[in-house]
C-alpha cells in the first residue's frame, strides 16, 4: 500500500490550488449518492474527463462512506484541483471528528466493507491520512485529472 502520513501542503501548494469545493457530509448513509452527484458535477465542471471523473467519484464515495459509517460527526468533503507540474491533480479530502466507538455486535463482517482502502490504493497516485491535536482526522487521496 503507498499510504503515507503527509501535510497536504506538501503535495497541493496554496498556489498550485487553481479551484476548490467544500461541502458538509451529512451523517448519514443515505447523504452518500447526493455527494457522489454534486462531486460529478464539480469534476465535470472542471474539465475531469469521464474515466477520470468516474475514477474520483468512486474514491470519494469510498472515502466518504468510510467517514459516515466509522467515524464521528462532523464531516467535510474537500475538493482541490491542484496544478502539479505540467499535469493536474484532484486531491480529495474528507475531514472527521475522530474514530466513533465500536460497539460489541455493531461492527459489520469483513464480508461486508473493508474494500475502499484497496479501491483508493489502487486509484490513487498517493494517499494518506493526517491526525490534529484536536481530534480530527483528514483522509486524502490525489487522483489524475486527465
Amino acid at each position: 500500500m503507498n499510504s503515507q502520513t503527509m501535510d497536504r501542503a506538501d503535495v497541493c501548494t496554496a498556489e498550485a490550488v487553481v479551484s476548490e469545493y467544500t461541502c458538509p457530509v451529512p451523517h448519514t448513509p443515505q447523504a452518500v449518492s447526493g455527494i457522489r452527484r454534486r462531486a460529478l458535477g464539480v469534476l465535470a465542471a472542471w474539465g475531469t474527463p469521464g474515466d477520470a471523473a468516474q475514477e474520483a467519484v468512486l474514491v470519494i464515495s469510498e472515502m466518504v462512506t468510510n467517514a459516515v459509517l466509522h467515524a464521528l460527526p462532523p464531516a467535510e468533503l474537500r475538493l482541490l484541483l491542484c496544478s502539479e507540474d505540467d499535469h493536474h491533480v484532484i486531491r480529495v479530502e474528507v475531514t472527521d471528528a475522530g474514530e466513533a466507538p465500536v460497539w460489541p455486535g455493531t461492527g459489520t463482517s469483513p464480508d461486508e466493507s473493508g474494500r475502499g482502502a484497496v479501491v483508493v490504493d489502487a486509484l490513487a497516485l498517493r494517499h494518506g491520512s493526517l491526525s490534529r491535536p484536536c481530534g480530527t482526522t483528514t483522509w486524502w487521496a490525489d487522483l489524475p485529472a486527465r
